[in-house]
Order: C-alpha cells, then structure tokens, then sequence
C-alpha cells in the first residue's frame, strides 16, 4: 500500500510558474522590484489596456540591474512581500 501511495504522491508534481518581467529598482539587498506588462481587453469597449503588476523577487547573488529583462518564477513565500525567485536573465540593459 506505501508503494500506491509514493507512486501517486510522484505523479502529480507541479511546474512552478514563470513569467518575464523588467527589473524596476535593485537598491535592496537580494531583493529586486519587477514590473510585468500584460494587456486585457476592455469587457464592453473591446480596446486593449495595458496593466503594470509590480513584485518582489529575490536575487541571491544581487546579478540584476535596472533594465534587466529577467524570467521569474514562483515560489513560496520568502517574505511579506517576495513571493518570486529570479530564474535568469534574458537581456542586459546597456550601461551608459
């Protein structure tokens, strides 16, 4: 009967989400704010509105800087607030 119960238990393993995001501030120690752009269409008008979703993400090694595009993905809550953990980046910002 453990031998059902491990079987089932590996089966049903989740992927955690990810989603890409541009790094807004990196002032924080290991801790980076993101913003995520998606667009909605208006329920009545039928015109696209762009949303902006701020969040946490924690940044071990503090690698990202303001303009990063990064992949991001969920975990569990590291925080009150970081509820992301940094994947990887997928495009620098240029320095000036």
């Amino acid at each position: 009967m453990s031998d059902r119960m491990t079987a089932k238990k590996t089966e049903s393993t989740k992927t955690a989400r990810t989603v890409e995001a541009v790094v807004v501030s990196s002032k924080m120690n290991k801790t980076r704010v993101v913003q995520v752009k998606r667009q909605e269409k208006h329920p009545l008008y039928g015109k696209y509105l762009t949303k902006l979703t701020k969040m946490y993400v924690h940044d071990e090694e503090n690698c990202s800087r303001d303009g990063d595009v990064v992949l991001i993905e969920h975990t569990r809550p590291l925080s009150k607030t970081k509820r992301w953990n940094l994947k990887q980046i997928l495009k620098r910002e240029e320095q000036e």
